[in-house]
């Protein structure tokens, strides 16, 4: 069973397992979400992370077990951004507004809900690219996009499918600071990524996810070479760094992975 928070379960899975049409993906997950957690979810591709996303917004439903939210739960979803057609003829103000509640029938926005689309670009640090083309954007701009439109919901909780997928150095430390700045804030997070180094290790909770869930808990209790080995197949050795723990290969040059592999 997952999950560190102490606070309310938002989401409650039990023994569910999960595939698409024959292909069995998950099996027997446990995974629980609480409204003060912040989860990075890791494994190697067609582990199962995005199946797991899937199963938490209810776009996909288990073979077996039981997935259970908690009534009226807003959840956001910030998609991988190599999945996005960025010649779709759209400015970021647009592609934010696309997200919006509202129950109003009329095709255009209304005053407020302009109002609500600058404030989150503002806070977002994009409000001057709001008539801007979503193809004439950066890799970091992209994604503070597309986080402004899942703040335009004000969510609960955040699922992100591997956010810093891409994107530079500096652009990962600005996502970081983004969703840290996000959770302090009250917001629960769920992301999956490749990034061990660059990402997971910053955040406070960790899960191994390979077909099932191999271990979770803290960088510490997660990021070993045993754990490592069983989620992504190959042994790895784990260094301390200032306190941080790095995972590298275990070959003679001892070079730091990229992207989990």
């Amino acid at each position: 069973m997952t999950g560190t928070g102490v606070g309310p379960e938002l989401v409650h899975m039990s023994d569910v397992s999960a595939g698409y049409r024959h292909h069995v993906v998950l099996q027997d997950v446990s995974f629980h979400v609480h409204e003060d957690q912040f989860t990075a979810v890791v494994g190697p591709s067609g582990a199962g992370k995005t199946t797991l996303l899937r199963l938490i917004l209810g776009t996909l439903k288990p073979t077996s077990g039981h997935v259970v939210t908690s009534a009226g739960l807003r959840t956001s979803y910030v998609p991988q951004l190599e999945t996005v057609n960025w010649n779709f003829p759209v400015t970021v103000f647009e592609c934010v507004l696309m997200s919006r509640t509202s129950k109003r029938f009329l095709p255009w926005p209304s005053g407020e809900e302009r109002a609500r689309v600058h404030a989150v670009l503002e806070r977002l640090g994009i409000a001057d690219l709001a008539q801007r083309h979503i193809r004439e954007l950066s890799g970091g701009q992209q994604q503070r996009m597309f986080l402004a439109r899942a703040l335009l919901r004000d969510p609960q909780l955040l699922l992100l499918d591997e956010p810093t997928s891409g994107v530079d150095v500096s652009t990962r430390h600005d996502v970081l600071h983004l969703l840290a700045d996000l959770h302090e804030d009250g917001v629960a997070i769920v992301l999956t990524t490749h990034d061990l180094n660059g990402m997971a290790a910053h955040l406070p909770h960790i899960v191994c996810v390979n077909g099932r869930i191999i271990a979770d808990g803290t960088p510490a209790q997660v990021i070993t070479p045993t754990v490592l080995e069983r989620t992504f197949g190959a042994r790895m050795e784990v260094l301390e760094h200032l306190g941080m723990r790095v995972v590298v290969d275990e070959t003679p040059s001892l070079q730091v992975i990229r992207g989990g592999q």
